[in-house]
């Protein structure tokens, strides 16, 4: 992957291939946790906490790229580093063209990232913005160069000459008060392995000096970076460098200190190294404490500072493990195949006798109630909050409202709630489309906003929330809202059929035609055609339903309706003749015995009954999946109401088999797409029943 560290990795004698994927993870994680602080930074009074966060994202980044020997890697996050610290330092002031730049940084990182990763691409050209860090650094407005900011093309190998080099340098290494003195000769042996980094010598211990060992330090690389590798043996501030002198004795050991890290100093980094003339372009560190523990930093020599907690991040990677997904869904499938057993169990005790087998029927009872609980745990393994998608939209948001001239701010809710993790990766892109339609289509620009009497900034809001079986993801924008009218004459220039009659959610529905667009000019963000069609077959190919809402003059709301899990449901059982269909139980309402008297014809075709004056569509099963009848003088009597896509039908059945938990199976993988069916299941005897789309028969019933 990085033929630059072969050498040097194994002149080590140590591998650090094995260590490559964790530090993608890793960078990955503190790039994204950056590119989240950068965007809620208040640049008009900057948080001490939230500077230091992203101060020590950057060094995280900078020390694992220079260990595995990704110079281009580290030489951005150095120079970015140095800016950020001067931030912290209040040195300098946080303006809005440092957020840019920093922003524009971490694309740069992702790319070189993904290139490391084997992800392809050409190395990337940070010339320019190595040039304007450097240039917020020195506290100049940066030049506008004629490059792009990110240039993708070929150039050549990352050399680590733009880091500045400093000269050799001799400092007193003092390390102590120690508990183990073989702390210190690991620490100083650890230093000579490092090819490049200098020389190490011992030195005679002072009296005065308990259990504390000294050392003559020839080094050009900065003392921020030793104490990075040092403390991979011991605490920080059992480590002090000190002014060299002739004899040795150090003068004032204030003046030696590592100066700066007070702030950030739990933070614990692979070690970087300043590149300096003969020195190699990178080294080795061996990785032999946790990155989760916390670390105390000195304040001044005279006290050692108190702990310093982690930050929130750092502090979670203590407390989890990283497990590969085909792992987790292994898993899943095995709890399915134990829910199908279990149900087989049980239907098959159901004709035991209680007394005589008391034990038997109780330990069944016991296995039931265990095989719920391990399979809730299991499946909250794969849910992800909604957090994790919500996330990646503030930065799109506000790089789209710049390019468009238009100020939006963006409202999360729900972000706690959760959803299976296969739908996570599956939603992001329609979100995205929405995301942009409202913040292009719907929210106007600033002028117009204030003449229609609105504030300038305009709302788009992020909403997830459980409802029933269901997570229901809301778009909402307080924008110009659909117009009708230039709908209906969009569609029929299309050559849709688009009545008058036509009810305003048939109007809006129109938006999901392939092809169909209201903007006049296509733009390269929009205009095309292409895009909430693909919504559309995206969310139903899910399991989903888009529905849409809209006031001219207020704005638009886009709902769009989830399963939250797509591997096992609680469902009702219900029989139609010689066949057992499946409810979802999420979307039974109630179930009740009918009389003829009850149901009516309308139309000449169609039935309804009325449940409490209100009535509602009668679908039979029977008809609807041509179920063979041989008892010809039986006629259904039990009704079961189902709601979906905010209407309900009843569904004629025989009779109510029960409740249970069953494993959902794709039948379109398995046989073909069987209209009105969402998949299947196996039945305790073995038996297939198949699981019914209730959003399809509702739709079904409006038809």
């Amino acid at each position: 992957m990085a033929e630059m560290n072969t050498d040097n990795s194994q002149s080590a004698g140590i591998d650090l291939s094995q260590f490559y994927q964790v530090f993608f993870e890793e960078a990955g994680e503190n790039l994204d946790n950056m590119e989240r602080l950068l965007l809620g930074l208040d640049i008009t009074q900057a948080d001490d906490e939230e500077l230091n966060a992203i101060f020590r994202c950057a060094h995280s980044i900078k020390g694992g790229a220079a260990t595995f020997g990704f110079n281009d890697m580290a030489e951005l996050t150095h120079q970015m580093e140095t800016l950020l610290d001067k931030l912290r330092r209040h040195e300098l002031a946080p303006n809005a063209t440092m957020v840019d730049v920093l922003l524009a940084s971490g694309d740069a990182l992702k790319a070189q990232l993904a290139r490391h990763q084997g992800n392809g691409g050409d190395e990337i050209d940070t010339t320019e913005l190595l040039f304007k860090v450097r240039a917020l650094v020195s506290g100049e407005a940066p030049l506008v160069m004629a490059v792009a900011s990110v240039v993708v093309q070929p150039v050549a190998a990352a050399s680590g000459a733009a880091v500045p080099a400093q000269g050799k340098r001799v400092v007193e290494l003092r390390v102590g008060p120690l508990s183990n003195l073989a702390q210190a000769d690991e620490l100083r042996d650890l230093f000579k392995e490092i090819e490049g980094l200098g020389t190490i010598e011992d030195m005679p211990a002072l009296p005065e000096l308990a259990n504390t060992r000294r050392f003559k330090l020839e080094t050009a690389s900065a003392e921020s970076d030793l104490l990075d590798l040092f403390t991979f043996h011991v605490s920080r501030e059992e480590v002090v460098f000190l002014p060299w002198t002739a004899g040795g004795v150090a003068i004032d050991p204030d003046k030696g200190l590592f100066e700066g890290m007070a702030a950030s100093a739990d933070e614990l980094g692979y070690g970087f190294f300043d590149n300096a003339p003969g020195a190699p372009t990178s080294h080795v560190v061996a990785v032999s404490a946790p990155l989760s523990e916390s670390v105390p930093a000195p304040s001044s020599a005279a006290k050692p500072a108190a702990k310093v907690d982690k930050p929130a991040a750092a502090g979670l990677e203590s407390s989890t493990i990283r497990v590969s997904v085909e792992k987790v869904d292994q898993l899943i499938n095995l709890v399915g195949e134990l829910v199908i057993t279990q149900a087989m169990l049980a239907q098959n005790s159901r004709g035991l006798d209680p007394v005589l087998y008391q034990q038997l029927i109780g330990g069944l009872t016991d296995l039931d109630r265990n095989t719920r609980d391990l399979q809730e745990a299991v499946m909250s393994i794969r849910m992800i909050p909604m957090s994790t998608v919500f996330s990646r939209f503030p930065r799109m948001l506000r790089d789209l409202a710049n390019k468009l001239g238009k100020k939006v701010d963006l409202v999360m809710q729900g972000e706690s709630t959760e959803l299976d993790k296969g739908l996570v990766e599956k939603i992001i892109d329609p979100l995205t489309h929405l995301v942009r339609n409202s913040c292009d289509h719907g929210v106007e620009m600033p002028a117009d906003r204030i003449a229609n009497g609105k504030p300038e900034v305009g709302t788009i809001t992020l909403a997830a929330s459980h409802q029933g079986g269901s997570i229901v993801i809301e778009v909402r924008d307080d924008g110009r809202g659909l117009n009708r009218e230039k709908l209906i004459n969009k569609a029929r220039e299309k050559g849709i059929d688009a009545p008058d009659t036509m009810t305003d959610s048939e109007c809006w529905s129109l938006i999901f035609a392939p092809g169909f667009s209201t903007v006049d000019e296509v733009t390269d963000v929009s205009g095309r055609g292409v895009g909430m069609d693909v919504v559309k077959r995206n969310i139903t190919s899910l399991g989903g339903t888009v529905e849409i809402d809209s006031a001219e003059g207020y704005g638009m709301r886009v709902s769009v309706r989830l399963p939250l899990t797509l591997a096992i449901m609680d469902g009702m059982s219900v029989g139609v003749g010689e066949e057992v269909y499946i409810l979802p139980l999420s979307s039974v309402v109630e179930s009740f015995q009918v009389n003829e008297e009850m149901v009516k014809t309308i139309g000449g075709s169609g039935r309804v009954v009325e449940v409490r004056e209100e009535y509602m569509p009668v679908i039979e099963l029977e008809k609807v999946f041509g179920v063979p009848r041989f008892d010809w003088e039986h006629t259904s009597g039990i009704m079961v109401v189902v709601e979906a896509e905010g209407g309900r039908v009843a569904l004629l059945v025989d009779e109510l088999l029960g409740q249970q938990q069953v494993v959902v199976k794709n039948l379109e993988s398995n046989y073909r797409k069987v209209n009105d069916v969402s998949g299947a299941t196996i039945m305790g005897d073995g038996s297939v029943a198949l699981i019914l789309d209730v959003g399809s028969l509702v739709r079904r019933s409006r038809h």
